[in-house]
């Protein structure tokens, strides 16, 4: 009987002391899914959703789960390692693995792939504070990472992200805002592509508004045999980001954001790329702007407006110029804490190369959300969504410019 006691006693320990080490682990995550039909094309459509509004136009099921754990604090000093991994699919059956079945198609020879689900290593880092002893608040990281990323919620319109492998010091203290410094790899292909990432924030201004200056620079690293072939011989691109952000504007913040690019970031501009993945190849003495307005206005209790305004322009010496503007608002009336009706209507123009775009859409959708907030989640919410293209007669099919879509999904971070 002892030896069972004895037994039982360190079986208990030991689970005392996982679930000591489970408590102290950070948790955190993202995640949408659901299921929709539209009226001609079955399952639901998804239609520029970072250019019409990304509510009731999603098609996918999207999952991050992310897991942190301080595993060192003394004398002031700390290591932090985090890692994350994110899941892909189209959400259409029940099994969603990660093989992949292909066929060739006997009339073209091109080859067509079926991938169920798609898994990725998102980040795996190692944080740092303390070390820098005149300035114990700077973090020195190395690992990869998604790196101080500036996007849009509705839309899912990333307009600064540089996130990958690299490494840097950041929230340097230095006269009245913050300095960070790092370097990112983003490759082109297998042309080696470095991002040096310099940037000055919470630069104070004036009451609830405060300044952020960014410089990109994308080194192109080819190889002697890459340079003897041609292979990534383009010039090296550069972005430039100022983003001015106020709180307590009619309740609520706003962010006006300025960026100018040249080579393959100033293809980003209006293709609406967020300043990473260049084209080591590109020479072709591209500039490009944009102006950006975002925020959450809150004019009442019961009321909340989520809106993006995006105009931007690419030029080029070898083609017509690339524009693009685009609005979207999200206004949501809130019944109670729980319950709340989303409104979202979206609209773009956009000439490419003297090819023409435009199209709008319009959703409605009665949700619940874990409090009252515009940015509460969990929320499951029900939706319908209409979409028209202006330009293209067969957008949705033959003869078919317009598409619908009804549907329930799930969003949450936490």
């Amino acid at each position: 009987m002892k030896k069972h006691t004895l037994k039982l006693t360190g079986v208990i320990s030991t689970m005392m002391v996982s679930t000591s080490v489970v408590a102290e682990v950070d948790f955190h995550g993202y995640m949408r899914a659901g299921i929709g039909i539209s009226g001609e094309n079955g399952q639901q459509v998804r239609y520029e959703s970072n250019k019409v509004g990304r509510l009731g136009n999603e098609d996918d099921l999207y999952a991050e789960v992310q897991l942190g754990k301080e595993v060192y604090n003394q004398n002031g000093k700390s290591f932090y390692v985090d890692s994350m991994v994110a899941w892909l699919s189209d959400g259409s059956n029940d099994f969603e693995g990660t093989n992949t079945s292909c066929e060739l198609d006997q009339n073209t020879q091109d080859i067509s792939c079926d991938n169920d689900a798609q898994f990725a290593i998102r980040q795996f880092n190692v944080q740092t504070e303390g070390l820098i002893a005149r300035d114990p608040g700077a973090v020195i990281w190395a690992g990869k990472r998604y790196y101080q990323r500036h996007d849009i919620h509705i839309t899912d319109f990333y307009y600064w992200d540089t996130s990958g492998s690299g490494a840097g010091v950041e929230n340097i203290s230095a006269g009245t805002g913050k300095l960070s410094l790092a370097v990112l790899r983003q490759d082109d292909g297998d042309v080696n592509v470095n991002n040096l990432d310099i940037r000055y924030a919470e630069i104070g201004l004036w009451d609830e508004a405060n300044l952020e200056l960014g410089f990109n620079y994308g080194f192109i690293n080819e190889t002697d045999s890459q340079k003897d072939i041609g292979e990534g011989v383009g010039e090296d691109p550069l972005m430039l980001t100022a983003e001015l952000t106020m709180a307590d504007v009619v309740g609520g913040l706003n962010k006006v954001i300025l960026q100018y690019a040249t080579e393959s970031y100033g293809e980003q501009m209006a293709g609406l790329g967020a300043g990473n993945s260049p084209d080591a190849n590109s020479d072709d003495g591209v500039d490009g702007y944009r102006i950006i307005n975002w925020g959450v206005m809150a004019p009442s209790d019961t009321w909340e407006i989520g809106y993006q305004l995006v105009y931007a322009r690419s030029t080029f010496d070898s083609k017509d110029d690339h524009d693009i503007f685009s609005v979207v608002a999200r206004p949501m009336y809130k019944w109670n804490e729980y319950n709340r009706t989303v409104f979202e209507a979206g609209w773009f123009t956009e000439e490419n190369d003297n090819v023409d775009s435009s199209a709008s859409k319009f959703t409605i959708a009665q949700a619940w959300s874990a409090g009252s907030s515009f940015w509460a989640r969990p929320e499951i919410r029900v939706y319908a969504s209409y979409i028209e293209d202006y330009e293209k007669d067969n957008a949705f099919g033959v003869g078919e410019d317009s598409e619908y879509n009804l549907g329930v999904q799930a969003e949450a971070w936490w």
